[in-house]
């Protein structure tokens, strides 16, 4: 609340009834092992992305791209994910976190996946990938 050129704050404290209590510090959780894989990173954004496309925060791919900072050949590159059969998709949200070494999977690698319209065909072009990965 402003009044007159001074700033007056008022807030109200709510009693919980622990008064004079220690209070209870939450356990920390322990942080995971390495990092996660940078296709998994991007999947994620993918489907972050096509919900504010859904919510018209953006119009666009080319708002996203402008918002991201990359090209808009890059932002379809990786909104091309969502092509990708759900179970593809979970499947790489859920591929383990890498302490060393390469990428098991790139998302080079699964352009020529998104491609594809059949998904049966992906998921058997996907089992060769996950195998040699």
């Amino acid at each position: 609340m402003r009044t007159n050129n001074s700033l007056t704050l008022e807030w109200k404290l709510e009693d919980d009834g622990r008064r004079g209590k220690r209070r209870e510090e939450p356990t920390p959780q322990p942080k995971p092992n390495g990092k996660l894989p940078r296709v998994t990173r991007l999947m994620a954004l993918a489907i972050k992305f096509d919900g504010m496309l859904r919510e018209g925060v953006v119009t666009d791919y080319a708002d996203l791209a402008r918002l991201g900072l990359v090209t808009r050949a890059r932002m379809t590159q990786v909104m091309n994910l969502l092509n990708l059969a759900p179970d593809i998709q979970e499947a790489i949200l859920f591929l383990p976190a890498r302490t060393r070494g390469r990428e098991a999977i790139a998302e080079r690698n699964l352009r020529p996946l998104t491609r594809i319209v059949s998904w049966e065909r992906q998921r058997k072009t996907w089992r060769t990938l996950s195998v040699e990965g």
